[in-house]
């Protein structure tokens, strides 16, 4: 693969560049640094707990949110109606201390909707001058409600905003994560704004049970979000704590989702440059390999799965492989590891390929879903292992 191809196939996700070698690496994350992160790890999620009801175990989509927010990614979360997408993700820009925005989308959405436009004004003398007035998208924290809703030239809008973190608007180039509406200096240098320039996170949301009107995002725009989370449907007593949670007396300030005590902006930077320092072992590198090339049968290259050979019309692109390296880092932080593994791979392979393994008509008449394909590639792999 040319070095043009690999530069378009890196993800958002992986922005920081991750040549230092591992010495330098080594002595940059002491121990004293990875319970930092740890501890301020735990600490945004013990907010974000405040005003989402979590389950625990393997599908804590608090914690996995933060995985994806720490790798620098993009999330599309999956849920039915009602189970607090939205509180989900205010709450976690109020913990982060960052800007939320939110767009409701729609068939009649238009691009300049999200991005902005600029209009023309009248200065004290009669003359016309033009002035940019930013649209929702110029957020931290960015909630696109019901994407599969909006025509796909919106939807284009709002990825190209993903994929480079800048969007062109009448000739001038923007950055989301600013602010322009005082005017000052080149709006196109990322140290211009008075809020947390360059930082940018869309949380897109789909509704799977109504299909009416809704224009599915294609694979390849897909493959752009870090994450695919799917929040569960409670079971009884997580239903019953919701509902108590919700339709009681008003809480107090204090027991909502606040800021955490001291977390700069400086500091979020400087926690979200620490994953790529997280050392990769061979092993692991190889099982993240071998696991993507496992989901992804190609003509005269069959998987040594048979149900991938049988189920998948196009699997994980490097940008999978990508997304389950640095997630794994994210979560080897979290345990207080210095290095990745393939368990932690394991981990996050669900939420970082199932929306890249892409299943034909024949999976869905035998009720295979990409979870069950995937969770079989793992053990496919962990049971060659062993052998």
């Amino acid at each position: 693969m040319n070095e043009e191809t690999m530069t378009d196939a890196t993800p958002e996700a992986a922005a920081e560049p991750m040549a230092e070698t591992a010495a330098t690496a080594a002595a940059r994350l002491d121990q004293a640094t990875i319970d930092r992160f740890a501890s301020r790890f735990a600490s945004i999620a013990a907010e974000v707990r405040k005003d989402i009801l979590s389950p625990e175990g393997e599908e804590d989509f608090v914690a996995e949110l933060l995985t994806a927010l720490f790798a620098r990614g993009h999330v599309l979360l999956e849920s039915r109606p009602g189970l607090g997408k939205t509180t989900l993700v205010r709450s976690l820009g109020a913990a982060l201390g960052l800007q939320f925005g939110r767009v409701q989308f729609t068939p009649d959405l238009m691009p300049a909707d999200i991005t902005g436009t600029t209009i023309l004004r009248t200065d004290e003398r009669g003359g016309l001058y033009p002035e940019f007035q930013p649209g929702p998208i110029f957020a931290n924290v960015l909630l696109a409600d019901e994407i599969n809703r909006a025509s796909p030239k919106t939807q284009a809008a709002l990825l190209e905003a993903m994929a480079e973190r800048q969007m062109t608007v009448a000739g001038t180039t923007y950055k989301p994560g600013q602010n322009y509406t005082d005017g000052s200096g080149d709006v196109a240098n990322a140290d211009t704004g008075s809020d947390a320039a360059g930082l940018f996170h869309v949380l897109a949301t789909q509704n799977p049970i109504e299909q009416e009107g809704t224009y599915p995002l294609p694979e390849a725009q897909l493959d752009r979000f870090f994450y695919k989370l799917v929040i569960p449907s409670p079971d009884d007593g997580l239903l019953a704590d919701i509902v108590t949670h919700t339709t009681g007396v008003q809480r107090e300030k204090s027991e909502t989702a606040q800021h955490v005590d001291g977390l700069s902006f400086e500091e979020l930077q400087g926690l979200q440059a620490l994953p790529p320092l997280v050392e990769t072992p061979q092993s692991a590198l190889n099982f993240a390999v071998q696991l993507c090339q496992v989901l992804n049968p190609v003509t005269g290259r069959p998987s040594a799965l048979a149900a991938a050979n049988e189920y998948v019309m196009y699997g994980p692109s490097p940008r999978g492989a990508q997304a389950l390296i640095l997630a794994a880092k994210v979560r080897a932080l979290v345990e207080g590891l210095p290095n990745i593994n393939a368990d932690l791979i394991a981990k996050v392979a669900g939420p970082a390929l199932r929306h890249r393994v892409i299943l034909n008509h024949r999976a869905a008449i035998d009720g295979m879903d990409s979870d069950s394909l995937i969770t079989a590639a793992i053990q496919h792999l962990r049971d060659a292992d062993q052998g």
